[in-house]
């Protein structure tokens, strides 16, 4: 699952219909932000990239289901999605395969990014962080960023087991793939989790990280010692612009 990427092309923006007051970006690894692991992100380089309004909020991921707000005093807490109704908040995940998630709503009040490996979807990530916009589900856009295909996110039976005793319907999400393996669609998982809560204006879903060599890193692919994928989002105060 790929789509047209230019070689020398350093991000990819979502194609959803969200406002233009609507800043959102998925690093490549051409960009240079992460050439190593997530302790040594390039921060400087991607105010230059993109031009960010202020320093992002960097939760400290841990594949929770704690979403949290854009505030200072939040920066590097543990946390696995961050959210704002604010101008100017850059809401930042990094990402190695897991699923980057990003909300804008219509109007483009809030905006939300959020980190969706299968243990964050499985426990509630998503839920979590729409509880804690409290949104109408009609309101929202979501965005299913880089994050590794379903023809090589291969998963053992305690994670088949796990997924369809939550919903029998997340069996539509797996391919058996010889004995106790299954290919596992995140993409889709992350769908229903989505839809379940009313929201169907579901936008990307395209990539896959891990076969996907030359744009994004993979944890998968190469170990731990692997870059990040950055995924950020925000609410551009126009009048601030010169």
């Amino acid at each position: 699952m790929t789509i047209s990427i230019e070689t020398s092309a350093s991000f990819i923006t979502p194609n959803w219909p969200a406002p233009a007051s609507i800043k959102a970006y998925s690093t490549l690894k051409h960009s240079a932000v992460s050439q190593s692991p997530r302790t040594h992100l390039n921060e400087q380089h991607l105010y230059d990239l993109l031009g960010l309004p202020e320093h992002p909020m960097w939760p400290h991921q841990t594949h929770s289901i704690i979403p949290t707000e854009a505030l200072i005093e939040n920066n590097k807490k543990e946390a696995d999605a961050v959210f704002t109704h604010q101008m100017n908040k850059v809401c930042a995940i990094i990402t190695a395969d897991c699923l980057p998630i990003l909300l804008s709503t219509r109007s483009g009040s809030h905006v939300a990014a959020i980190h969706a490996g299968w243990r964050g979807l499985l426990n509630g990530i998503i839920e979590n962080t729409l509880d804690a916009l409290a949104l109408p589900p009609k309101e929202i856009l979501i965005w299913l960023g880089p994050a590794i295909g379903p023809q090589r996110f291969e998963v053992k039976k305690d994670v088949y087991d796990a997924f369809i005793q939550m919903n029998p319907d997340n069996i539509k999400a797996f391919i058996p793939q010889g004995e106790e393996h299954w290919l596992a669609d995140i993409y889709l998982l992350a769908s229903l989790r989505l839809q379940a809560r009313g929201i169907s204006k579901i936008y990307g879903g395209d990539y896959c990280t891990h076969s996907d060599d030359q744009h994004f890193y993979s944890y998968r692919r190469d170990g731990q010692s692997t870059g990040r994928n950055v995924s950020l989002i925000w609410i551009e105060d126009s009048k601030k612009k010169i």
